[in-house]
């Protein structure tokens, strides 16, 4: 190590890079300045002009040497000696990180101050121009998608659909629907919705007495007497029920005010305030319900709808601009130009983007000031110095160099002044 590097004149660290130059520069027009000197100071009898060059030269040494000193002396000791006040970052490291700290708290990371700031940005516009308008390509969306696919496929298949398919059963368990059921089937009721409902049953109900009109006869065969079946008013019995039923069916299905249709509704009446309001009931539907939910053809569903999920997002992550292209393209694209001219929407994005942010900075804002301040003190001073060097390095040398050219400037200004009194 050269005698500049352990003074602190020059420090040689590549990777400091422009920091090195600015300091081999400095250090450069030092000692060019007091080569100088030393030829003007030898030949200032012999030429007597050369009195300025050597008081430029002399006050240029002063002041390149003064804010030598200054600089070093904010990281290290000039040319190793423990003079006082010097070495100033490494000895208050601790206290420049809790500065550091107490800064972002009180400018950065206050609920107050956070609101405050939130107040002005648009978030919701933003997110709307970037929807509506969402770039063609950039590592972002790249990175995005590459992402996403990765994740998917290095997730174990049978574990993540297991967990999936685990997560939404023990949704549906803890779900209580007979209540829901209730009030939907009620609503449908108030609003009319339900007579589609009755007229289905009752066309499946024809239907279903014409396709099972010989087991009819046959049942009423069997248990006729047997004077009956001799006289032959088995057969005028079955077609009295099957004339009868069909005819009820047909006057069910035509007139809407049917006493057996008031019935069916009043059932339905009954039925929907049961599973609201009735604790047996309430039971026997979640008994249903943990039945279904254990079948294997609600599992082999379940199965189906992941796989078909899954296969859904590898394919949308894996090419972006088709999906883009597609119905959920145009869904997203149209979800931006909404967030830009909804001001209701808008405003209620924006709220929530606030309370986000100021809740985050309320719950962790004064762990992340901690985080600073102990990391920086858990550094050693070389890091320290190092880091703090690098980032401001170049004003640093650029203020020895002025300090040589203005301490030259003003030696000449001086010994103008001498010869002129």
């Amino acid at each position: 190590m050269s005698l500049f590097e352990r003074s602190g004149l020059v420090r040689l660290n590549p990777a400091q890079g422009g920091v090195r130059g600015m300091r081999i520069m400095a250090t450069g027009m030092l000692v060019a300045m007091a080569a100088l000197f030393l030829i003007a100071n030898s030949l200032d009898e012999l030429y007597p002009a050369l009195g300025f060059v050597k008081a430029f030269a002399e006050a240029a040494m002063v002041g390149g040497l003064a804010d030598w000193f200054a600089v070093t002396a904010l990281f290290r000791h000039p040319l190793g000696l423990p003079i006082p006040h010097t070495a100033i970052i490494p000895r208050n490291k601790d206290r420049i990180g809790e500065a550091l700290a107490a800064f972002l708290r009180d400018n950065f990371l206050t609920p107050s101050v956070v609101a405050r700031r939130m107040r002005k940005l648009d978030v919701a516009a933003g997110i709307g121009r970037f929807l509506a308008s969402p770039p063609a390509e950039g590592r972002l969306r790249e990175g995005g998608s590459r992402l996403v696919a990765n994740l998917l496929e290095s997730l174990d298949q049978e574990k993540l659909g297991g967990m999936v398919k685990g997560a939404v059963a023990s949704r549906m368990r803890a779900m209580e629907v007979s209540p829901l059921l209730g009030q939907s089937l009620e609503a449908a009721i108030t609003d009319d919705r339900h007579v589609p409902i009755l007229d289905g049953i009752i066309t499946w109900a024809g239907r279903t007495l014409d396709a099972n009109e010989d087991m009819i006869r046959a049942m009423v065969h069997q248990r006729a007497g047997l004077v009956m079946r001799l006289a032959g008013l088995d057969e005028k019995l079955a077609d009295g029920i099957i004339d009868g039923l069909r005819r009820l069916t047909i006057d069910m299905a035509v007139d809407e005010h049917h006493p057996l249709r008031a019935k069916a509704e009043e059932g339905l009446a009954a039925l929907a305030t049961s599973m609201q309001n009735d604790p047996d009931m309430r039971r026997k539907v979640e008994e249903w319900k943990n039945e279904i939910i254990a079948n294997k053809a609600v599992t082999d569903w379940a199965d189906g709808l992941w796989e078909n999920a899954r296969a859904g997002l590898l394919k949308a992550a894996r090419d972006p601009d088709a999906t883009m292209a597609g119905k959920f393209g145009e869904a997203i694209r149209q979800l931006g130009e909404t967030l830009q001219q909804d001001a209701r929407l808008k405003t209620a994005v924006n709220q929530f983007a606030r309370r986000a942010a100021v809740g985050f900075v309320a719950s962790y804002g004064k762990g992340i000031v901690t985080l600073v301040s102990d990391t920086i003190r858990s550094w050693d001073t070389g890091t320290v110095t190092g880091r703090l060097e690098n980032a401001v390095g170049r004003d640093l040398q650029y203020i020895r160099i002025n300090g040589t050219l203005v301490g030259g400037l003003v030696g000449l200004l001086i010994h103008s002044i001498e010869l002129l009194v």
